[in-house]
């Protein structure tokens, strides 16, 4: 009669032991371990300082309103391409309530795209 063994996988050593399920938790605990310490070596080694330039603060807000605001104006020209394609096809096809649709997304899309000039309107201030 056969005796059953402990264990299911040799390992790639030299002597070709096996290995039992406790000694493949301690050798994934240390890979783990390894690949954490690396990461965390790499984040303090690769760091880059970032300085604050002598600039004025009020610059940066300024450059990153313009920024958000030509996303904006990105996305509206978008609903208002769609706006267009929407009111040709319904042209087309002779449909009214995708006419309306489209109708809708051209307003929609106008308004977005000029949200900045309207705002501007709204607060009174020009720039």
């Amino acid at each position: 009669m056969k005796q059953k063994k402990n264990c299911t996988a040799k390992s790639s050593g030299p002597l070709g032991e096996m290995l039992t399920p406790l000694h493949r938790k301690a050798d994934t605990f240390k890979r783990s371990y390894r690949m954490l310490a690396a990461a965390f070596a790499m984040t303090v080694l690769l760091t880059t300082p970032a300085f604050a330039t002598g600039g004025d603060p009020l610059a940066v807000i300024n450059n990153l309103t313009a920024f958000i605001f030509s996303l904006i104006r990105a996305v509206g020209m978008i609903l208002l391409g769609w706006g267009i394609v929407q009111v040709g096809l319904s042209l087309q096809s002779h449909d009214p309530s995708q006419r309306s649709q489209g109708f809708l997304t051209l307003a929609g899309g106008l308004i977005v795209t000029f949200a900045k000039e309207i705002l501007d309107l709204i607060t009174g201030t020009a720039v």
